[in-house]
């Protein structure tokens, strides 16, 4: 039975001219039936979000902290049902989707603490001879509206990455999620309307981002933007959202360093294919290179190997299955393409390399180059490069060899290198004795080069979503 969803508003859910279909990406079956914005529907919710802001702003910590835990335990209420949302809507297998959703709760609680920790501090003014007689101290207002625009990898837990900290702060929110993926962030703007948030504090609009998008990001009336997705839309929005606070957490192709001095080489292997082949690879912080010293490099590949292929393909709804589907048809064919251009630049696949449908089998290459798509650029799919190297530093240098930014893994027994690798790669995070794919949603990083911003923790996203308010008093 196909379920249809209206556009939530004011409060309200609204239903609008255009529709979208949501498919079930393991069968392609239809599921779901959305709402789809269009300019009526755009100015009806940003007229009632900039309504909402002297009530978002007005309530108080108390009370924004108790409706984020309500949201939290209405999510917590329905896991089951969300978990199964997310399986059929974003193909990611059952163990893999109910921790999206656990992670989802623990991550709004996060936020439901900070709304009761936002406060200013005293500034020393007599440090400056002008200062003299005077003091000061500043304090946090909520910034405005906040668009929050989550993506398609992690729909549930990435939007309430954005919704939670912005109701924490006081502001109105307005989420537009992924296209492919819009319903399970309908579910959680709903469970924060019936948790109380006053009518126009959160909405919901969904639609393609040329139109839809577009028109949020260049409304004036938009103080904040907070955006997850590619690097090519994060610059997009760069260029067209005028002046405004704006947050950014792009692409990755993140690397792991694995010295001959390691203290447990099997810790080492699973948690690297667990990396490589998580959500079939579609992860920002996903394991996509991985620099091996030449001394262990043979008994690495072949315990990669070994464990690769225990993992198991198929229906996403099966709780012993380990991988999926891809999130399209387009984008399976996109992957097989780059695993053949890495082969006819002489790369080595000597695992995978198949796909049935918009499957992709786990696949490993060797033999690989740092010209190559499969090493240089993002691949967000079920691939990974393992290269042999001659030492530690050579693995870290290799690894920092990159446009992007965002995490590090480093495997070592040796602190002194470790700390060392620490300060030479310029990276939002770094990950000692485990992947770069591990993280916890307090957790901030910062992210570099073509990574954009990186992801806020829970108390830097709150702080994100306020602006600062200077007072002096002169006492003379």
């Amino acid at each position: 039975m196909i379920k249809k969803y209206g556009l939530f508003i004011d409060g309200k859910e609204t239903k609008s001219d255009g529709t979208l279909t949501v498919y079930d990406k393991f069968d392609g079956q239809p599921i779901a039936e959305v709402s789809v914005a269009g300019e009526k529907e755009i100015e009806r919710a940003l007229t009632a979000a900039k309504k909402a802001e002297k009530t978002m702003a007005a309530l108080p910590a108390h009370t924004r902290s108790r409706i984020i835990r309500d949201a939290a335990g209405i999510i917590s209420s329905k896991s089951e049902q969300l978990t199964k949302i997310i399986i059929r809507e974003a193909g990611k297998p059952y163990k893999f989707a109910r921790a999206e959703v656990e992670r989802c709760i623990e991550n709004i609680e996060y936020a439901s603490e900070e709304a009761n920790r936002i406060h200013g501090e005293t500034i020393p003014l007599d440090a400056s001879k002008a200062g003299e007689g005077r003091m000061g101290y500043y304090d946090r207002f909520p910034i405005g509206i906040v668009l929050a625009i989550s993506p398609f990898n992690f729909p549930l837990n990435l939007a309430a990455h954005k919704i939670a900290p912005a109701i924490a702060a006081g502001c109105p929110v307005i989420l537009k999620p992924a296209s492919v993926t819009p319903t399970i962030g309908i579910e959680l703007v709903k469970a924060f309307i019936e948790a109380g948030v006053p009518d126009g504090g959160i909405q919901c609009l969904v639609g393609p981002g040329s139109t839809v998008g577009n028109r949020l990001i260049k409304d004036p009336r938009t103080a904040k933007i907070s955006f997850t997705g590619s690097r090519a839309v994060g610059e997009h929005i760069t260029s067209q959202a005028g002046i405004k606070k704006i947050t950014l957490e792009l692409g990755s192709n993140s690397g792991a360093v694995i010295d001959n001095h390691i203290k447990n080489l099997d810790f080492a292997i699973k948690r690297c294919v667990m990396g490589a082949f998580y959500y079939q690879g579609q992860v920002c912080i996903s394991v996509q290179r991985i620099f091996v010293h030449s001394d262990i490099y043979n008994d690495f590949l072949a315990g990669f190997m070994a464990t690769t292929k225990q993992w198991k393909l198929g229906n996403p709804l099966e709780r012993e299955t380990d991988i999926g589907p891809m999130i399209s048809l387009e984008e399976a064919k996109r992957v097989e393409n780059w695993i053949k251009e890495a082969r006819d630049q002489g790369a080595d696949c000597i695992l995978g390399g198949k796909r049935e449908g918009s499957m992709c089998h786990p696949t490993v290459l060797t033999n690989v180059n740092e010209k190559m798509k499969v090493m240089k650029d993002e691949l967000f799919g079920p691939v990974v490069a393992i290269h042999k190297i001659d030492s530690f530093e050579q693995g870290v240098t290799l690894c920092d060899k990159s446009q992007y930014g965002l995490q590090a893994g480093l495997f070592t027994a040796d602190i002194n290198k470790a700390m060392k690798a620490v300060k030479e790669l310029n990276v939002g995070g770094v990950i000692i004795n485990d992947i770069p794919t591990f993280r916890v949603d307090h957790m901030p990083y910062g992210g570099n080069k073509g990574s954009g911003l990186g992801r806020e923790g829970a108390r830097f996203a709150v702080e994100e979503m306020t602006t600062l308010r200077m007072v002096v008093i002169n006492l003379s």
